[in-house]
């Protein structure tokens, strides 16, 4: 039986509640992470800005150690704050459609939120954040040192773009994939038990995010043993030919 999460080629992460119940996350990669604390770095930089100019005007009164310990407030913090009354997201993760949770896709909580931020200078010890970049490449749900941590890690919202507009992941899956119907129906050479079914499926509905080199990637070692003799679709064609199949697209 083919698996993604088995064959470790795909970067969702399965996990279970204490009910039993399982569910899929969806780790944010370095991209979209890096521009989600950039927009963050940006409205820091214009909050602060403010605070400057407001307190030069009151200067003689207050004196620059009040902007010495906002300055300092905010750099510890911001993200620990949105973090814990926004539902884990800062401005920019907002904007990106990302947030924190816990190792296990629960809310953040103040102390895994404190450490991870607290950890921020350990990710930047180096220039250009390079621990933080090597962690989070060499991570499987592309965590930073902050989120080993912690028990972190920062998701896809439900409200995920996806072909230029916001569509939760429900409405995706009842939407039947439109975008399916651009590939033609295929049949695999055997018979697919129900997990595989489900495994292309969400390949199918995660082909748009993933872009056609990493879509080919994964879809290679699933093509190699479901492709009948003949077929010459690219693999990734022929893995989402399987999917409108399986998903009576007309």
């Amino acid at each position: 039986m083919l698996s993604f999460d088995k064959a470790g080629i795909d970067s969702s992460l399965g996990t279970e509640t204490p009910e039993g119940i399982e569910y899929v996350l969806f780790p944010a990669g370095f991209p979209c992470r890096v521009s989600a604390w950039g927009i963050d770095m940006l409205i820091k930089a214009v909050f602060l800005l403010g605070l400057i100019i407001g307190i030069s005007i009151a200067y003689q009164v207050m004196g620059f150690w009040l902007y010495l310990l906002l300055n300092f407030a905010l750099d510890w913090f911001y993200f620990t704050l949105f973090e814990i009354f926004r539902n884990g997201q800062t401005p920019g993760k907002r904007i990106m459609g990302i947030r924190v949770v816990k190792g296990d896709g629960s809310p953040v909580d103040p102390g895994s939120s404190f450490i991870r931020n607290l950890l921020r200078f350990a990710d930047g010890f180096l220039y250009f954040y390079l621990i933080a970049f090597i962690c989070m490449n060499a991570s499987r749900g592309f965590r930073r040192f902050g989120d080993w941590a912690a028990d972190t890690l920062v998701v896809y919202t439900a409200g995920t773009r996806l072909a230029g507009r916001f569509v939760s992941p429900r409405l995706r899956k009842e939407q039947s994939l439109p975008w399916l119907a651009e590939f033609p129906a295929a049949s695999p050479s055997r018979f697919l038990d129900y997990e595989e079914k489900q495994g292309i499926l969400m390949f199918a509905r995660r082909y748009p995010l993933l872009g056609k080199a990493r879509a080919s990637e994964i879809a290679k070692p699933w093509a190699a043993l479901l492709r009948p003799e003949g077929e010459t679709a690219p693999d990734s064609d022929f893995l989402l030919g399987i999917a409108r199949s399986i998903s009576g697209i007309s």
